[in-house]
């Protein structure tokens, strides 16, 4: 039982009706200082220094009295419990986390069930908590309670028996996405700077501010000289910052990039600047991405952060003008690389929700973002080296020097070792060898070039991609590409009445594309003309037909990436086959074939897999399992087909796929005391992933405080896709087979998944063993 908090002996607390409201953010329901009346009056009223004329204390917090009432716990007003918090945290911990993570989940062995003094009898009289959901909650609101410095609690029931569903979501609204904000200027520096991929050992911060802002740069200098406590190092980039050559020679001083900055008063009738606060992905991933941005920034738009999604689009526009590229993330070792691009129609997404008050400044913010997003086409997508003139596709090929070094000290071993044996040196020596350009390579060469397009395909890593990622035109990429042209055109036509001057002076890619037109070094320029929507039109139409000469397989019912240097399509089935149902660039016959006859072979219990187990291979010690390949499922995929699905008519379809990946979200949050992660293993409903980095957001103690980026975004955006119903089957944890009336075959796999129910506990236990993916049974369904 938990402990019996030591108070005035007389005093008794009862709830009273100026509380807030049981489910409001812990702030609000913990901060500041709480009131209880009295429940009864007191026969010995000045015995023990108790004064029924004054306000009775309890140490620092006040309680006011009211009427008499019985000493029993009322049966019909809603539950509270008197908590003593330090001492409570003590003891639970003590009793149910058996394995010692600071976390209550179904994997612990306590015997879940605790007794709690309730309020109403002064902590006399008791009540069970009973089950691994309601301690966990219990644990998470005292660590809550603890960090707003309160030492005891008047507690509600009802935020410990909260439906998940709305638990979970309103924990995202209102606590992940203000722990994920980060903000890059004096305030918020010692936060942004914090890189866990460093491994040069340096932990002062530093940060490159880009060639043509002098303001920028003497701002965070005059930051350096007011807060010589951060040793903060500020460098100014050169006209140029992605040349290879430079970029390989930042590795040993990685730093921040800086982003775009507001001008704002001081309150002392002077300026300053002011960073734009943008979200971060969590965990191991501390900086600005591209396209986890984008899944984000739907999240953002769903829980009504509209301004918050606006400003990360301001930074896109920015790294655009000063890095050449929407970068993989703003550290100086992404300078060369991207990410799959999604600028434009996030820009129209957070456009659409502006207010309409100022119909001009949006106009304005939109034709930014808009002008960027023509530049990046241009300058980056369909200019060499990543478009194949003779294709027309575009490809992940960024430049780039030796070996990346924001990955894991370990992570290119088993490749290095052979030439390092060959070489007669460590691994260790041969790297700084090759990194330095002492030692040739030329197979190394070509292994990192692939690589490099991997990490900027956001798919690292991925059999699908090995060691041929910069030949292939993936399908992926291509609709990306043809959602741009057509957004670009529709902007121009509907917004900017069918012309829009560019500012910025840069070369037109030809176009169509050819061999001998790339050929030729003139370009016209982009100040030449305005730009008119029918050339974007043209664009998309003619990316159309090259997506189905080279992509779409009418046999397989498929789309599959196109190598363009062995002139093949490589038959590895990927989800992402399904963007183009998102993009608009599938025709209405391609669809009914892609859901006919494809979608079975990626639809498992918890969603969509990345690929199939078929395509994927054997795995052993020597070949293990990559992450975004099966048996993983990404919230990127997730929701790309859902819309997708939704776009062509097949809602039913995209509730149903929704609903399943939202199912394993659940009972994960259920049952291992509110874990978001990175991503999951789909067919097992298990976030214990052990391929590669393993996976974020599950290192927390407590409480979850971040969850992950885009799953955060997943949950929020899957709910809008679920009727009434179907948002009430999945918080009591409904299996999808019992919702959806089937038990779903696995085409994939000779594993059959059983029908029944099976106990959550042994699935669990199940996958802490970790079986191997090839031979050991695939776990039955959970609840």
């Amino acid at each position: 039982m938990a402990p019996v908090l030591i108070h005035p002996t007389g005093v008794n607390f009862i709830e009273e009706q100026h509380r807030p409201d049981v489910n409001s953010d812990a702030a609000t329901y913990y901060g500041g200082q709480e009131k209880f009346s009295r429940s009864r009056t007191y026969s010995a009223s000045f015995a023990h220094g108790y004064n029924p004329k004054r306000m009775p204390t309890f140490q620092d917090e006040s309680y006011m009295r009211s009427r008499r009432m019985s000493h029993d716990e009322k049966g019909t007003g809603p539950r509270r419990f008197l908590i003593d918090v330090e001492e409570t945290i003590r003891v639970v911990l003590e009793q149910e986390d058996t394995d010692g993570d600071f976390q209550i989940s179904i994997t612990d062995a306590g015997p879940k069930l605790m007794a709690l003094g309730t309020a109403t009898s002064n902590g006399f009289k008791s009540f069970d908590i009973r089950g691994n959901y309601m301690l966990s909650n219990l644990l998470q609101e005292l660590a809550l309670a603890r960090d707003h410095n309160r030492k005891r609690i008047v507690l509600d029931e009802a935020r410990l028996t909260e439906n998940p569903v709305d638990r979970l979501s309103r924990m995202i609204k209102n606590s992940f996405w203000h722990s994920l904000t980060r903000r890059i200027d004096g305030d918020g520096l010692e936060i942004i700077c914090a890189d866990p991929k460093n491994r040069t050992g340096r932990v002062n911060p530093r940060i490159y501010v880009p060639h043509g802002e002098p303001a920028m740069a003497e701002y965070y200098r005059r930051v350096a000289r007011e807060k010589p406590h951060l040793n903060l190092d500020v460098q100014v980039l050169p006209p140029k910052p992605d040349d290879p050559r430079f970029v390989k020679s930042l590795n040993t001083k990685p730093g921040i990039l800086a982003l775009a900055m507001n001008e704002v008063d001081t309150g002392r009738g002077g300026k300053t600047l002011k960073g734009i606060p943008f979200i971060v992905p969590g965990a191991r991933f501390n900086e600005l991405y591209n396209w986890d941005s984008y899944f984000i920034s739907l999240g953002l738009l769903v829980d009504g952060y509209t301004k918050m999604a606006k400003g990360m689009v301001d930074h896109f526009i920015f790294e655009i003008r000063h890095y050449g590229k929407i970068l993989n993330g703003s550290r100086s070792y992404y300078l060369c690389r991207t990410q799959p691009p999604f600028l434009t129609d996030m820009a129209l997404q957070i456009y659409n929700q502006l207010d309409r008050s100022d119909v001009d400044a949006n106009r304005a913010w939109l034709k930014r973002a808009i002008q960027a997003a023509v530049k990046e086409y241009h300058t980056v997508w369909v200019a060499e080296p990543r478009m194949d003139p003779k294709t027309g596709l575009s490809r992940y090929r960024p430049d780039g020097l030796g070996i990346p070094p924001e990955t894991e000290a370990t992570h290119f071993t088993h490749i290095l070792e052979p030439y390092a044996a060959k070489h007669g040196l460590s691994v260790l020596e041969f790297s700084e060898r090759y990194t330095d350009g002492t030692i040739k390579e030329p197979e190394l060469d070509e292994y990192f070039l692939h690589d490099r397009a991997v990490r900027e395909s956001g798919h690292d890593t991925t059999y699908r991609f090995e060691k041929r990622c910069a030949n292939l035109g993936t399908i992926d990429l291509q609709a990306l590409l043809y959602k741009y042209e057509v957004d670009i055109g529709t902007a121009i036509r509907e917004v900017f009445d069918d012309e829009l001057e560019l500012e910025e002076d840069f070369s037109l890619a030809p176009f169509p594309p050819s061999v001998e037109s790339y050929a030729n070094p003139h370009r016209e320029s982009s100040k030449t003309k305005p730009q008119s929507s029918a050339i974007w039109f043209e664009r998309a139409e003619f990316r159309k037909r090259m997506i189905d000469k080279y992509c779409w397989n009418e046999s397989k019912s498929l789309y599959f990436d196109y190598d363009t240097v062995q002139e093949k399509q490589i038959l590895y089935e990927s989800v992402t086959a399904f963007w183009t149902l998102w993009a608009g660039c599938a025709s209405e016959e391609q669809c009914w074939k892609l859901i006919s006859n494809s979608l079975k072979k990626f639809e498992v219990l918890g969603g969509l897999v990345s690929g199939t187990e078929e395509s994927r291979g054997k795995i052993s010690l020597d070949r293990p399992n990559r992450q975004w390949d099966y048996p993983y499922a990404w919230p990127p995929h997730q929701i790309m087909t859902w819309v997708g699905l939704e776009r062509y008519g097949y809602l039913e379809d995209a509730q149903r796929l929704a609903y399943r990946f939202l199912y394993m979200m659940t009972t994960a949050f259920v049952d291992f005391n509110g874990v978001v992660p990175e991503k999951f293993d789909a067919v097992r409903l298990s976030h214990l992933v052990d391929a590669e980095y393993g996976n974020q957001g599950v290192d927390f103690k407590m409480v979850p405080r971040e969850g992950f980026g885009w799953m955060n975004a997943a949950y929020q955006v899957g709910l809008s896709f679920l009727s009434t119903g179907m948002r009430r089957a999945v918080s009591t944890c409904t299996s999808p087979e019992v919702v959806f009336g089937h038990v779903l075959s696995q085409p994939m796999t000779s594993q059959q998944y059983s029908a029944s129910i099976s106990d959550p506990l042994g699935l669990a236990m199940e996958n802490l063993q970790l079986p191997s993916l090839a031979s050991g049974p695939t776990a039955p369904l959970a609840y």
